[in-house]
């Protein structure tokens, strides 16, 4: 994986659900922005390649695998929107945080018919201790930390259902690939015949919510009174989304980043896809 550049300064996952506010710091008395939007395109290779083609990566073809990720990406109908930079970010901090595994690689196959798992941001697995868990993720990258609980809200309701997981894993199931480390245990999740009250208790929903921050912008350094000040504003925004109605049989955790601003990162994040997709 890539040197961390997010840090968790808070991390409860022993809560329902739980809690993890990662966050960028500064450098020069600035938010580093510039920094982090090099950190995404460090991952982007992993993101967007599958098992195979990322297993092909070399020093002589690094250059040439580079600039295929960075053009599916622009190829993607979600650009436009910015949404993989979303994706990336999730990818990225439940790998780093969570020891998570990627099972698919979503953007991989955008041209295939059946689009895989679109109503989901990240498909991944975690070693736990008790056995495979399968971590199906959601992103709002949004501006405003109100609209993004609210709009997650909704989509938790809608993609927690019997019938749209069901459709979900058998997208899954299609895509996976022959190499993949869990690929026999996966495959005994996602079967049809395995019961969903047996499956539910397997599956954990990372929702990260990214949002412009007061405290950030308040704040030019990492400091014990950062530190304390945005971790009140992590609670306050904690608090709001288990205030909303979550689906009750499901594992969640609450990923929060603030920004300052979400415009910058993008911008920033732009120019650099661009230079290297030529």
């Amino acid at each position: 994986m890539p040197p961390p550049l997010l840090r968790a300064i808070v991390k409860r996952v022993e809560c329902v659900p739980g809690l993890a506010g990662v966050c960028a710091g500064f450098e020069a008395g600035h938010w580093r922005y510039d920094q982090l939007a090099e950190h995404i395109l460090e991952w982007l290779p992993e993101f967007a390649l599958n098992d195979r083609e990322y297993a092909t990566l070399t020093g002589a073809t690094a250059r040439r695998k580079l600039r295929e990720a960075a053009q599916t990406i622009y190829a993607s109908p979600k650009y436009a929107r910015r949404g993989e930079v979303g994706e990336i970010l999730l990818h990225a901090i439940i790998r780093q945080e969570f020891g998570s595994i990627p099972a698919i690689s979503k953007i991989f196959y955008k041209d295939a018919p059946n689009d895989t798992v679109k109503g989901f941001d990240a498909v991944h697995v975690v070693e736990a201790s008790d056995g495979l868990e399968l971590w199906l993720g959601e992103v709002k990258l949004y501006k405003d930390i109100v609209s993004a609980v609210r709009d997650v809200a909704n989509e938790l309701k809608q993609h927690t259902t019997i019938p749209y997981l069901r459709s979900e894993f058998a997208a899954i199931w299609r895509k996976l690939d022959h190499s993949h480390l869990h690929r026999d245990a996966l495959l005994a999740l996602l079967e049809n015949n395995a019961s969903m009250d047996e499956v539910f208790t397997r599956i954990c929903i990372p929702v990260l919510l990214t949002y412009d921050s007061a405290t950030v912008a308040a704040h030019n350094r990492t400091n014990d009174a950062y530190e304390a000040a945005i971790t009140s504003e992590f609670e306050q925004h904690y608090h709001r989304f288990i205030g909303v109605a979550l689906p009750a049989e499901l594992k969640i955790i609450l990923i929060l980043l603030p920004m300052n601003t979400k415009a910058k990162l993008l911008d920033q994040f732009d120019a650099k896809l661009k230079g290297m997709a030529v």
